[in-house]
Order: structure tokens, then sequence, then C-alpha cells
């Protein structure tokens, strides 16, 4: 199979979870800024998820831009993938409704390991399947930000019981680190 059809189905799931996300939004009742406030935890979860689904869904297109073939266990680690993405809005307004309390701000957190193990899973799962020639086992070595966003993940998931905003700010850091590009799987100029 030809990873088109898995790039398609990937991005319509990533967008029916967004939409989901935003459906959680709801608008004040009131015209006025301070209508505005009881909001403000919701939405600032909002972002960052829209953030971090937007980062899976950079890298999930470059991932797959260098894959060749796939086959049933890319299909299936992939859907192991989309299933973690799929508990964002769940995870997303539990923990912003609930003005990031330990549980749910820990909750969240497991979401986020959880799905960065089976983006780790899909890479490998691809990496198997486009044998031993691959150049894709040489550019995952030097996967710095995949292999912290886990560490920081599971630092924060206990540290949610100690102080929320500790937690708070490691998936925030894990967000901005991965704003910047990933640039080992982008086709360089004249190669695509």
């Amino acid at each position: 199979m030809h990873t088109g059809r898995l790039e398609a189905f990937s991005d319509g799931v990533i967008a029916v979870i967004i939409t989901i996300m935003v459906l959680e939004l709801h608008a004040p009742h009131g015209s006025d800024l301070s209508a505005l406030r009881p909001l403000l935890p919701l939405f600032g979860t909002y972002a960052l998820s829209f953030v971090m689904l937007g980062i899976y869904w950079n890298n999930h297109h470059h991932l797959l831009q260098a894959a060749r073939v796939v086959n049933g266990g890319v299909l299936w680690a992939n859907l192991h993938l989309l299933f973690w993405l799929s508990l964002f809005p769940f995870a997303t307004a539990w923990m912003g409704g609930n003005h990031f309390d330990s549980l749910p701000t820990a909750a969240y957190g497991v979401v986020l390991l959880l799905a960065a193990v089976a983006y780790y899973v899909l890479q490998s799962a691809i990496v198997r399947a486009q044998g031993p020639d691959s150049v894709l086992p040489a550019a995952f070595g030097r996967d710095l930000k995949g292999k912290i966003s886990p560490v920081f993940y599971a630092i924060a998931i206990p540290s949610a019981f100690l102080h929320r905003w500790i937690a708070v700010a490691l998936y925030i850091a894990v967000a901005l680190m991965w704003l910047i590009p990933d640039r080992r799987l982008e086709p360089r100029i004249g190669e695509a």
C-alpha cells in the first residue's frame, strides 16, 4: 500500500479531533470582557492541545512522506497513535474545565505520554517496513526532541500532584521545543 491513503485518513481523523475540541468552547452568556474570564483555562488548554495536535500532524506528514511503503504493522501502529490523539478532546476539556486541578492535569500528561510512545511505535514500524536500506534509522537515531519529550511528560505527571503549574510548564516546554521544525525528514530542494 502507498502512504497516501494512510496520510489522508490520518489527516481526516486529526481534523475531527480538532473540531471536537473546539466544540467544547462555548460562548459566554455575558457581553463584557469579564464574561470571558471563566473560559480562560479551557481556552488555554485548547490552545496547547491545538499546538500539540498540529505538531503531531506536521511530523506525521513528514514521516509518511519519507516512507515508501505501508504494511499491516504500520497501519496498526498508526491506529494506535490516532487512538491516543483522539483522547485529546477529553483530556483538554477535563483539565481546562477543572482549572488545572491535579488529577486532570496529570491525566492530560498521561495522554501526552502515551501519544508520544505511540508515535515512537509508529516510527519503528515504518523503519521495519522500509527495510535495511532505508535512510530513516539514521534520521531517527538523532531524535533528541523525541527522546526528551516523554521524559518531560513522565516528570510532569507526578509533578501535577506536587504543583500543577510545574506540569503545565513542562507541557508548554515540550510544545515550544517542537515549534522549531524538525528538518530530519523534510525533503531538500530538488529532492521532492
